[in-house]
Protein backbone atom coordinates (compact mmCIF):
# COMPACT_ATOMS: atom_id res chain seq x y z
CA UNK A 1 0.00 0.00 0.00
CA UNK A 2 1.54 3.36 -0.97
CA UNK A 3 2.07 6.00 1.66
CA UNK A 4 0.91 9.59 1.25
CA UNK A 5 2.73 12.43 3.00
CA UNK A 6 0.39 14.95 4.63
CA UNK A 7 1.60 18.55 4.69
CA UNK A 8 -0.17 21.79 5.65
CA UNK A 9 0.90 25.36 6.32
CA UNK A 10 -1.81 25.54 9.02
CA UNK A 11 0.46 23.53 11.36
CA UNK A 12 4.15 24.01 12.17
CA UNK A 13 6.61 22.76 9.61
CA UNK A 14 8.61 19.70 10.61
CA UNK A 15 11.71 20.68 12.59
CA UNK A 16 13.54 17.43 11.93
CA UNK A 17 13.65 14.37 9.74
CA UNK A 18 9.93 13.59 9.77
CA UNK A 19 6.66 14.49 8.07
CA UNK A 20 3.69 16.18 9.73
CA UNK A 21 1.71 13.02 9.01
CA UNK A 22 1.73 9.93 6.84
CA UNK A 23 -1.38 8.23 5.48
CA UNK A 24 -1.40 4.55 4.57
CA UNK A 25 -4.80 3.35 3.43
CA UNK A 26 -7.37 4.66 5.90
CA UNK A 27 -4.83 5.18 8.70
CA UNK A 28 -3.13 8.51 9.33
CA UNK A 29 -0.17 8.74 11.69
CA UNK A 30 0.19 12.33 12.94
CA UNK A 31 3.64 13.22 14.25
CA UNK A 32 4.06 14.67 17.70
CA UNK A 33 3.04 18.31 17.88
CA UNK A 34 4.29 20.86 20.37
CA UNK A 35 2.82 24.31 20.99
CA UNK A 36 4.42 26.06 18.04
CA UNK A 37 2.30 28.75 16.39
CA UNK A 38 2.54 28.02 12.64
CA UNK A 39 2.19 31.74 11.83
CA UNK A 40 5.29 32.72 13.81
CA UNK A 41 7.21 29.46 14.07
CA UNK A 42 7.65 30.13 17.79
CA UNK A 43 6.62 28.20 20.86
CA UNK A 44 3.69 29.93 22.58
CA UNK A 45 4.02 30.95 26.24
CA UNK A 46 2.44 29.23 29.26
CA UNK A 47 1.26 25.67 29.56
CA UNK A 48 -2.44 26.38 28.84
CA UNK A 49 -1.58 28.16 25.58
CA UNK A 50 0.78 25.36 24.59
CA UNK A 51 -1.86 22.69 25.20
CA UNK A 52 -4.41 24.61 23.11
CA UNK A 53 -1.89 25.11 20.30
CA UNK A 54 -0.97 21.42 20.33
CA UNK A 55 -4.61 20.46 19.73
CA UNK A 56 -5.04 23.16 17.06
CA UNK A 57 -1.98 21.78 15.28
CA UNK A 58 -3.32 18.23 15.46
CA UNK A 59 -6.68 19.45 14.12
CA UNK A 60 -5.05 21.26 11.18
CA UNK A 61 -3.10 18.17 10.17
CA UNK A 62 -6.15 15.92 10.55
CA UNK A 63 -8.09 18.32 8.29
CA UNK A 64 -5.27 18.30 5.71
CA UNK A 65 -5.50 14.50 5.70
CA UNK A 66 -9.22 14.69 4.94
CA UNK A 67 -10.49 14.07 8.45
CA UNK A 68 -10.81 15.60 11.89
CA UNK A 69 -9.99 14.73 15.48
CA UNK A 70 -13.33 12.89 15.48
CA UNK A 71 -11.38 10.26 13.52
CA UNK A 72 -8.72 9.83 16.22
CA UNK A 73 -8.40 6.26 17.46
CA UNK A 74 -5.30 6.83 19.63
CA UNK A 75 -3.76 9.95 21.15
CA UNK A 76 -0.47 9.94 23.03
CA UNK A 77 0.39 12.89 25.26
CA UNK A 78 3.81 13.68 26.70
CA UNK A 79 4.09 16.07 29.65
CA UNK A 80 7.13 17.49 31.43
CA UNK A 81 4.92 17.94 34.51
CA UNK A 82 2.12 15.45 35.16
CA UNK A 83 0.44 18.10 37.33
CA UNK A 84 -0.80 19.52 33.99
CA UNK A 85 -2.69 16.32 33.14
CA UNK A 86 -6.08 17.80 34.15
CA UNK A 87 -5.47 20.74 31.80
CA UNK A 88 -4.85 18.29 28.95
CA UNK A 89 -8.12 16.50 29.80
CA UNK A 90 -10.02 19.80 29.65
CA UNK A 91 -8.50 20.77 26.30
CA UNK A 92 -9.01 17.31 24.85
CA UNK A 93 -12.69 17.41 25.81
CA UNK A 94 -13.01 20.70 23.86
CA UNK A 95 -11.17 19.47 20.76
CA UNK A 96 -11.93 15.75 20.53
CA UNK A 97 -15.59 14.69 20.48
CA UNK A 98 -16.96 11.61 22.18
CA UNK A 99 -16.60 8.73 21.96
CA UNK A 100 -13.02 9.49 22.97
CA UNK A 101 -10.08 7.64 21.41
CA UNK A 102 -7.68 5.43 23.30
CA UNK A 103 -4.99 7.51 24.99
CA UNK A 104 -1.67 7.34 26.75
CA UNK A 105 -0.19 10.08 28.94
CA UNK A 106 3.49 9.91 29.74
CA UNK A 107 5.66 12.04 31.99
CA UNK A 108 8.97 12.95 30.33
CA UNK A 109 12.10 14.80 31.43
CA UNK A 110 12.12 17.22 28.49
CA UNK A 111 10.63 17.95 25.07
CA UNK A 112 11.96 19.70 21.94
CA UNK A 113 12.44 23.48 22.16
CA UNK A 114 11.63 23.45 25.87
CA UNK A 115 7.97 22.60 25.24
CA UNK A 116 5.84 21.57 28.20
CA UNK A 117 3.50 19.25 26.27
CA UNK A 118 3.51 17.22 23.06
CA UNK A 119 0.82 15.03 21.53
CA UNK A 120 0.60 12.66 18.58
CA UNK A 121 -2.41 10.92 17.10
CA UNK A 122 -3.46 8.00 14.95
CA UNK A 123 -6.58 8.57 12.85
CA UNK A 124 -8.81 6.13 10.98
CA UNK A 125 -10.34 8.06 8.08
CA UNK A 126 -12.90 6.56 5.74
CA UNK A 127 -12.00 6.88 2.04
Amino acid sequence: MPKQIIQTDRAPQAIGTYSQAVRVGNTVYVSGQIGIDPATGKLVDRVDAQIEQVFRNLEAIAFAAGGSLRDAVKVSVFLTDMANFARVNEAMARHVPQPYPARAAVGVASLPRGALVEAEAVLAIEP
